[in-house]
């Protein structure tokens, strides 16, 4: 019977996988060639502008006409990876087939004219543009549509750095903090290793990067210890970076109303830094060279002359850009502000260059996005195995202490990084912003802290200042509400044609109670209409046997998907509508009054 049962597990997992494969590959084909595009495009346009130092004064005209675009073309695209996360999480309209295109043109026109922005933030939306439009195509539902646009993430970004495991980590990772989504792990992995085979195939080749690994290798100690120093320091860094970005933002919204306008003056802040430091090192990529003794990414893994500000320096002139309506990623940016942060701390913590430089380049990435594993597994991928535990060491510091912000703000806190009251779950990190007293709260380690319970929502300002000895405890449950006739049967039940089956509401009802729903009830409705159809209404004399009537449902929604889909043949003609909503345990919190005293369901 086990072996059976193994056999027919075996064969259903050989099905779906077969069958994510033939929709998989077309996707990841489609994203693979358009980051190559993408890649070549890159290049040309920063070789363009080191021929032609004048595009620079382009730079506010065309942040303008970005702007301009995006404000009559794109403002459903206006979000950029911030929507892609919130229709994974939530799915609503899709992702517009125009955010490739114009993601693609605004972030090649950003860096020809000396935006310093990256790349990542364009190969993700296209990956999801892609994927949306491809499951749309193949008439995919919501929960499969997840599933594409996660693998439109991993291709995307697999295929613009070269790192594929680390494109598939990285879209299982970045939706929520602390949490993995496993269920699209063969989704994503094949979609990362196929996006990044097909952009190579196309001849696009991606920058080497190389760690010294001395004879003899073992964890030393001493070094160690300096790690921990510099993951502290890198966990602040990348706090430091998304809070500014998002702060410019705010900043440029307030004070110019027309979204065109910003990115111009954003612009010509930009052509002010140049003149201001004197150097144009720090506008682009910051991959290739422009002349002899320019600062750059590889540059950095090298002891030389390197300014010890010019981590600083680069993220000036990428909160700048970005801050203010420019379009392209974080990421790239990020490696050069880390790579430049570890080149100066190499020589405070008398640690090697080359080694600092590369943990600084992947664990500042993992402080901004809340992506520690796919940054320990990018460093394995870029740097070597050699390094790892350094590498894991860097990133899971730097984590810790980067805070309950990010550079995606659609992320959700599923696992906080300290323990607090405040802080409900699977909140967004936009939400947590706007809550004064917990927006930045100082990052420690959560088992340092004597209160371990989970999060809890309530009114945080009337918390801060009285003092309870009882606290809310949410937990996230849905509703479904199903309308039908009171006299409606169930479909085949009973010998005579179903006239001795039981009404339909007390089938649902009684089926809910084995599946184990925690609340099943029958409404009756006194006047209304369902489904388009004719006003009814009753009266204390005579009922209506034609009367809507309401079975509400209350579980958690895994419950009530399979409880629907099992009940498929009765409900398919049915009025279904599910909302979310928050179970509340009222918790004590002295000894003995730690047990659920009441239970509450609130929208």
């Amino acid at each position: 019977m086990i072996v059976r049962l193994h056999l027919s597990t075996v064969w259903t997992q050989l099905i779906a996988l077969a069958r994510w494969a033939l929709i998989i590959l077309p996707m990841a084909a489609l994203v693979g060639s358009a980051c190559a595009v993408f890649l070549w495009a890159l290049d040309a346009a920063t070789r363009l502008r080191f021929d032609h130092p004048w595009l620079l004064w382009g730079l506010p005209p065309a942040g303008m006409a970005i702007g301009w675009i995006y404000w009559k073309l794109g403002r459903p695209a206006e979000a950029g990876n911030n929507l892609i996360v919130d229709q994974i999480h939530e799915p609503g309209a899709g992702i517009p087939r125009r955010m490739a295109p114009l993601i693609l043109i605004a972030t090649v026109v950003t860096h020809l004219f000396g935006g310093s922005a990256g790349r990542e933030g364009t190969a993700v939306q296209m990956g999801g543009s892609v994927a949306s439009s491809i499951g749309k195509l193949f008439r995919l539902d919501a929960a499969e549509t997840r599933l594409m646009l996660m693998g439109g993430i991993a291709a995307g970004f697999g295929a613009v750095f070269g790192t594929p495991i680390a494109g598939a980590v990285f879209a299982l990772e970045v939706l929520s903090v602390g949490r993995i989504q496993y269920e699209a792990v063969l989704p994503c992995l094949i979609a990362a290793l196929l996006g990044d085979w097909i952009c190579q195939a196309w001849g696009i080749e991606h920058t080497a990067y190389t760690i010294a690994l001395p004879a003899n290798f073992h964890v030393d100690p001493l070094l160690l210890g300096k790690v921990v120093i510099a993951g502290i320091i890198f966990g602040l860094g990348g706090l430091l970076f998304a809070e500014l970005t998002h702060a410019v933002s705010g900043i440029a919204k307030r004070f110019i109303p027309q979204a065109w306008l910003r990115p111009g003056v954003g612009g010509a802040l930009v052509i002010a830094l140049v003149y201001l430091f004197g150097t144009r090192d720090y506008l682009g990529l910051g991959i290739l060279a422009e002349g002899p003794g320019s600062v750059t990414i590889p540059a950095l893994f090298e002891a030389g002359n390197i300014h010890p500000w010019a981590w600083a320096s680069k993220l000036a002139f990428t909160v700048v850009t970005l801050g203010t309506g420019f379009k392209g990623g974080e990421v790239t940016p990020l490696f050069f502000i880390g790579a430049a942060l570890g080149n100066a701390l190499s020589s405070l913590l008398h640690a090697p260059t080359d080694l600092m430089a590369g943990l600084g380049f992947v664990a500042i990435f993992a402080a901004a996005a809340n992506t520690p594993l796919a940054c320990i597994l990018m460093g394995i991928e870029l740097f070597g195995a050699g390094q790892t535990p350094y590498i894991a060491v860097a990133c899971f510091v730097a984590y810790a202490f980067s805070g309950h912000s990010g550079i995606y703000l659609a992320q959700r806190l599923a696992v906080p990084k300290i323990s607090t009251d405040e802080l409900g779950p699977d909140i967004a990190l936009r939400q947590i912003r706007a809550v004064p007293t917990v927006a930045r709260p100082l990052p420690a380690l959560s088992f340092f802290s004597r209160n371990t319970r989970r999060p809890t929502a309530g009114n945080h300002q009337e918390n801060h200042r009285m003092t309870f000895k009882h606290t809310v405890a949410a937990k996230e449950v849905g509703m479904v509400r199903i309308y039908l006739k009171p006299g409606e049967k169930r479909r085949g039940g009973g010998r005579l044609g179903g006239w001795l089956a039981r009404p339909l509401y007390r089938e649902l009802v009684l089926a809910a109670k084995a599946a184990g729903i925690v609340n099943a009830v029958a409404h009756h409705t006194h006047y209304g209409f369902s489904n388009h159809g004719g006003l009814e209404q009753t009266n204390s004399e005579v009922g209506n046997p034609d009367l809507t009537l309401c079975v509400e449902l209350i579980g958690s929604r895994e419950q009530l998907e399979a409880f629907c889909r099992q009940q498929g043949e009765s409900l398919r003609d049915k009025v279904v509508v599910y909302k979310q909503l928050e179970h509340w345990h009222i918790l004590g919190t002295e000894a003995g009054l730690d047990q659920p005293e009441t239970m509450a369901a609130t929208a």
